[in-house]
């Protein structure tokens, strides 16, 4: 049966725990209609957003980062420092960088995992190419403009095959708060964004719409995109 993408945008500026807690409540009601349940699923969902100003590290680097560097990290209050349980390593996300956390059970869409990380790069890639940029990936996760140019960064999680956390594309980023860290744990290599190759002017919620629609045309099973209206997008916060 065709099934409908649920597109859930935060408006704003949002924090990084505000859109943690509402992911976790997405997830936790695709685990609830698991077997032994018979609860019915819920549709596929896709949250998009941008965060105020925090660094995350991945899962294999919970506990690793010391209080001095987590200090530094949060330039005198300017940022916040948070472990998630994601893939990948340290990275930043803030103001005009599209989040992209779709919430799916990879079995209803018969994907495998590596299918769903390629499938989020090929939207991506399609996503950029709208705008005028020539994008590709390499041997390093992510998406980039050159071997040395990332312009999104992936890092995902999966239990019982329902995904959360996502991607990271780069629109206006400042891209000042890269320069702090070695993003994604790679030395010598350059973070880009839509502004750096060119492209101005240009919204995270316009950017996130195309790149919805992206995600959209490539999962099995899904008809359309449903964004979701501002009213029932608080009622989703409450929950």
């Amino acid at each position: 049966m065709a099934q409908v993408l649920r597109h859930i945008h935060l408006p704003g500026i949002t924090p990084y725990t505000t859109a943690a807690r509402l992911q976790e409540t997405l997830v936790s009601r695709f685990l609830a209609s698991k077997p032994p349940s018979n609860a019915p699923a819920p549709p596929p969902h896709i949250m998009t957003a941008q965060f105020a100003p925090v660094y995350t590290c991945g899962r294999r680097e919970i506990g690793t980062v010391s209080p001095d560097q987590q200090d530094y990290l949060r330039a005198d209050g300017r940022a916040s420092f948070v472990e998630a349980m994601r893939g990948g390593q340290t990275t930043f996300h803030g103001p005009g960088q599209l989040v992209a956390y779709p919430i799916i059970d990879l079995r209803t869409h018969k994907l495998t995992p590596r299918d769903y990380v390629c499938l989020l790069e090929k939207s991506l890639i399609a996503t950029c190419a709208q705008y005028g940029i020539k994008a590709l990936t390499t041997e390093h996760t992510g998406v980039w403009t050159s071997p040395d140019d990332k312009i999104a960064a992936i890092g995902v999680h999966m239990r019982r095959n329902v995904t959360s956390h996502g991607v990271g594309l780069n629109v206006g980023t400042d891209l000042w708060w890269f320069n702090r860290i070695v993003a994604c744990g790679l030395e010598g290599k350059r973070t880009t964004s839509f502004e750096r190759e060119g492209v101005a002017g240009k919204s995270v919620e316009e950017v996130g719409d195309r790149y919805v629609s992206e995600i959209a045309g490539r999962l099995l099973g899904v008809e359309n995109v449903e964004k979701v209206g501002e009213e029932e997008v608080a009622e989703y916060l409450k929950a």
